[in-house]
Order: C-alpha cells, then sequence, then structure tokens
C-alpha cells in the first residue's frame, strides 16, 4: 500500500475529533467505553485511505483500547466517588475478565480482520436489540451462580469486549443488568472493568501489530498514537458533560438512540463483510 498522504491524516485526525467527543458524551450518558463510537469512527476514516479493511479494523481496534484506558479511569473514579462501584462484584470477576482479555487480544491481533468485523457488527447488532427492546425492572436483584459460572461469565466479557476494542460498559451493562443488578451499580462497576480491558489489550495489539506492513504513520503496532494522543483528552473530558446530561435527558430516549446507533453501525459493516 503507498503511505497515506498528509491530508489522510488530516482526515484521519478529524475523525479522532468528532470520535473523541461522541464517545466521552456516550461514556457519560450510559456508562459505556468510547469504544463502540471510536471503533466504527476509526474504521471507516481509515477505510477511505484506501488501507485494507482487516487491517483498519484491527488499528481502529487497538486504538480505542488504547484510549479507553484513560477514559475508564476518569469515569471509574467519578463513579466510585458516588458509591457506584461493586467492588465484591470486582474482585470477583477481574481475575476472569483478565483471563478473557488476553485471549480476546491475541486472537485479535493475529486473526483475519474481517473476523474482528464480523464480532463487532454481531455484538453490536445484539447490544442495540437489547438497548431498544428491553426495559428496566424496577427491582433488580443480583442472581445466585456459583463462582465458576460468573468467571464464566467474566471470561466472556473480557474476551469480546477486547475483540471489539471496546470496555466494559457495552457487554458489561447489559449482562450485569440481566444478571439482576442495579443498572447504575451495573454502569459504575463496568466503567472500572473498562481499565482492566484497557490496559492489557491495548499492550497486546501493539506488540502483536508490530513489523505489520501498512500501517498509518506514528503506529505503535496496531495502536496509532495520533489518534489516541487527540482521542484521549476528548473522551476524559466530554465524559463529564455526558454524565450531566444524563440527568436531564430521559435515559429510555438515550437508550433508544444508542440503539438505533449501534443498528446502522452493525448494518454498514455487515455490508462491508460481505461486499469484500
Amino acid at each position: 500500500m503507498e503511505a497515506i498522504t498528509t491530508a489522510a491524516l488530516l482526515e484521519l485526525a478529524a475523525v479522532a475529533v468528532g470520535a473523541g467527543i461522541g464517545g466521552g458524551i456516550l461514556a457519560g450518558l450510559l456508562g459505556v467505553g468510547g469504544g463502540i463510537v471510536i471503533v466504527p469512527a476509526l474504521y471507516f476514516a481509515l477505510n477511505l485511505t484506501g488501507m485494507d479493511p482487516g487491517l483498519t479494523m484491527k488499528v481502529a481496534v487497538g486504538t480505542s483500547l488504547a484510549t479507553i484506558v484513560f477514559t475508564s479511569l476518569a469515569s471509574g473514579l467519578g463513579h466510585h466517588r458516588k458509591g457506584a462501584i461493586d467492588t465484591a462484584l470486582l474482585k470477583l470477576w477481574a481475575p476472569s475478565i483478565l483471563v478473557g482479555v488476553v485471549i480476546g487480544s491475541v486472537l485479535g491481533g493475529y486473526v483475519s480482520g474481517k473476523v474482528l468485523i464480523a464480532v463487532f457488527a454481531v455484538v453490536a447488532l445484539a447490544v442495540s436489540a437489547d438497548m431498544i427492546l428491553r426495559k428496566g425492572r424496577a427491582d433488580p436483584e443480583p442472581k445466585g451462580f456459583s463462582r465458576p459460572v460468573w468467571a464464566a461469565f467474566g471470561v466472556f466479557a473480557g474476551g469480546v469486549s477486547a475483540m471489539m476494542g471496546i470496555g466494559g460498559g457495552t457487554i458489561g451493562v447489559p449482562l450485569l443488568n440481566f444478571l439482576g443488578y442495579d443498572i447504575r451499580r451495573a454502569v459504575g462497576t463496568s466503567a472500572a472493568i473498562g481499565f482492566l480491558i484497557g490496559l492489557p489489550g491495548a499492550v497486546i495489539y501493539a506488540l502483536t501489530g508490530l513489523g505489520q506492513q501498512g500501517l498509518p504513520p506514528f503506529s505503535l503496532g496496531y495502536v496509532n498514537l495520533l489518534a489516541a494522543i487527540v482521542i484521549i483528552p476528548l473522551t476524559t473530558s466530554f465524559s463529564q458533560l455526558g454524565v450531566r446530561l444524563a440527568h436531564s435527558i430521559p435515559r429510555r430516549a438515550l437508550r433508544l438512540a444508542f440503539g438505533a446507533f449501534l443498528l446502522l453501525t452493525a448494518i454498514r459493516m455487515f455490508i462491508d463483510l460481505f461486499s469484500g
């Protein structure tokens, strides 16, 4: 592939600005990692440069995980101050989450990029259906599963999140809500889980991408440092705006809007997958 032009790099930086703002606001509004916005934004921007879709997906995922390290720290500290993090669940889930992240990141670094596109599209479609169709319960109560079952859920959440380049929220919030946790504690705990996913995931994507040909300039493996530097301050600052908006906009309306966004993203990725 020919070297990416300066114009293409400026375009990537511009898209990163939009992704950082949108991802930060959604992180505050819905407790999701900005990755659910950052990954498709970077994927589509890099596709415009003529990069192979499979390679662009790996860069989008690796870069997103690097930004989530900082976004989740900012969001998690805010939720901790409000007492919305279930530390017992975090201790129970953390080891299995890490196992899942290692498995998912290694697979993501070595399997075909088309596999990552398919994983992202399928999970985005499932989460959009959950956001649009399911209503929250008035009296949630955690289900009494055994520790091995909880560990299996943790491996699943960590593995899928690492392959998608997202923090704990997109998978963790619906999963914990389904398992009977109050939505606010699910959001707070998932925000903290994002750090456990982002840090090892970004390191593994950076290492597995070393020496890969055709990466955009300023890349460390599959992590593009230019996009990450642009996105990180925006997601961490605009997440606070999202928190404030969450208290003034009906939560059901937010879920519907976010579900619609994910549905359109999944459809577009399926089109890319099958047309390629």
